[in-house]
């Protein structure tokens, strides 16, 4: 198996401290650029962060909540595509987030970029730490236990 059929898996790893500039944007890290590719997706994720997926990670979504019936999949279909951008990093690695996902995830100034396996997150700092400050052993535990650890 050669490197090129390596990249072909994405594997978003690594937390990235960053500063949202005053026209609303942020850095996307460079290892996540190279996974994420020339041109990806931004939209709004669980607990209050921004899912950042690659075009084939948004494609494996799209067919998925599109092969639910609609009466189930209608809340997942508006929930992820009706404030979806999709984005081109700038020569710096920035891109633009629209006002309406950085009202979404509280992103005023400071930022944590998370690698989260296939995609990756854009969280307020602030969240991002009491989020993480909520994670005990015991809930992990119980995460592992349903992995077979």
């Amino acid at each position: 198996m050669g490197s090129r059929s390596l990249r072909k898996c994405i594997m978003l790893i690594g937390e990235y401290q960053h500063n949202i500039d005053p026209k609303g944007r942020v850095i996307v890290p460079a290892k996540f650029r190279e996974d994420l590719g020339e041109c990806f997706y931004v939209t709004k994720g669980l607990d209050g962060c921004l899912f950042v997926l690659s075009p084939r990670e948004w494609k494996r979504l799209q067919d998925k909540v599109m092969a639910m019936p609609i009466s189930k999949a209608r809340g997942l279909q508006r929930f992820f595509f009706s404030g979806a951008a999709e984005v081109e990093p700038d020569k710096q690695g920035r891109i633009l987030l629209p006002q309406q996902l950085r009202d979404y995830a509280h992103l005023i100034k400071d930022v944590t970029v998370i690698g989260a396996s296939t995609r990756a997150e854009i969280w307020d700092t602030s969240h991002w730490e009491e989020f993480n400050a909520s994670l005990t052993e015991e809930t992990i535990a119980e995460a592992m236990d349903m992995l077979d650890l």
